[in-house]
């Protein structure tokens, strides 16, 4: 095939030709539209079975390939972002959606800011797919901008922790203890395996970031691990925390676990996530490095962990003396 030597921006076989467009195949000229995009939604319908299934298809498509690079919290918050998606571009095609399209659904959703993003970005990774597969000719979504989102300041306090702890059945108690003495995600801590421990600390890859790193064994550390290896288990597990019969325990059962806590607790603002910005935080006081403790390669990351976490000690002016 010839390359063109005008109208370079229309895919392979459509032309322009006295105002309208046509789909030219084996020397047959078969009229598409007059409208540009309707034109790219009949020559998208005529030329690839692939994207017959619309929007809804080439998401599902994209999350399934996408699925196996993130972890499985991330995955669900995707998948629930493809279900709105699916149900916002029902009646689209891949290329009728236009950066118009995209900043309405913004707007739409602006009321829900951190929601929105994760929908915003789920789509960009979407067209990204489209783009590689050929499907579409630009990604909608560049230039549309976040929301600004609000940084979460909840700083769990010694006393409401304890409290938490006291409340926790000695498997949970566990857990959330090696989550603050790591400083890791809920998602690392509960995948440590035996061979991850040794005298030097505990090794961790962490699933969300790929980074590497070793948190240095403490006696507090020896502790734990060793109440978490006395617990009552079937039979021998790889993994220092999985259930009686021996199954790796899941983000969710700690997550209602730790839902239960609150509830019991009445400490109702906390999240489980607020525990990592606890350690965070709680390391950087003590003139630690929080910024390796969480294995961020930019510090603007930890900020945002530790930034208002603690209130700031203000000093009073002195009072005046009276002039004599």
């Amino acid at each position: 095939m010839r390359p063109r030597k005008k109208d370079r921006h229309l895919p392979a076989c459509m032309y322009h030709k006295h105002g309208a467009y046509y789909l030219v195949r084996k020397g047959k000229w078969e009229r598409l539209d007059t409208d540009y995009q309707a034109a790219l939604l009949a020559y998208a319908k005529k030329t690839s079975g692939a994207v017959a299934g619309g929007m809804p298809d080439l998401i599902n498509r994209a999350f399934a390939h996408h699925r196996k690079n993130i972890s499985d919290n991330t995955a669900l918050q995707y998948q629930a972002a493809a279900e709105r998606l699916k149900t916002i571009f029902a009646e689209f095609e891949p290329r009728q959606v236009l950066p118009k399209h995209v900043a309405a659904v913004k707007m739409e959703l602006a009321s829900t800011p951190n929601m929105c993003n994760r929908i915003l970005s789920f789509l960009r990774i979407v067209f990204s797919y489209a783009l590689e597969w050929q499907e579409v000719d630009s990604n909608p979504c560049i230039g549309v901008r976040r929301h600004q989102e609000a940084r979460r300041d909840r700083y769990i306090t010694d006393a409401e922790f304890a409290a938490l702890l006291d409340a926790a059945s000695p498997y949970i108690r566990c857990i959330l203890e090696m989550c603050y003495l790591t400083g890791q995600r809920i998602g690392d801590v509960i995948a440590i395996r035996l061979a991850d421990i040794t005298d030097e600390g505990v090794a961790f890859t962490q699933e969300k970031t790929g980074a590497k790193l070793i948190v240095a064994m403490t006696p507090d550390l020896q502790d734990v691990i060793a109440r978490a290896k006395a617990l009552p288990r079937k039979i021998r597990a790889l993994t220092l925390f999985c259930s009686r019969t021996g199954k790796p325990v899941s983000y969710d059962t700690v997550k209602m676990a730790f839902r239960e806590l609150r509830r019991k607790t009445g400490i109702e603002t906390v999240t489980i996530h607020d525990i990592r910005a606890k350690s965070l935080t709680d390391a950087d006081k003590e003139g630690k490095n929080a910024q390796t403790l969480g294995g961020h390669t930019d510090a603007r990351m930890t900020a945002r962990y530790l930034r208002g976490r603690l209130p700031k000690i203000a000093q009073a002016p002195t009072m005046p003396t009276k002039a004599s």
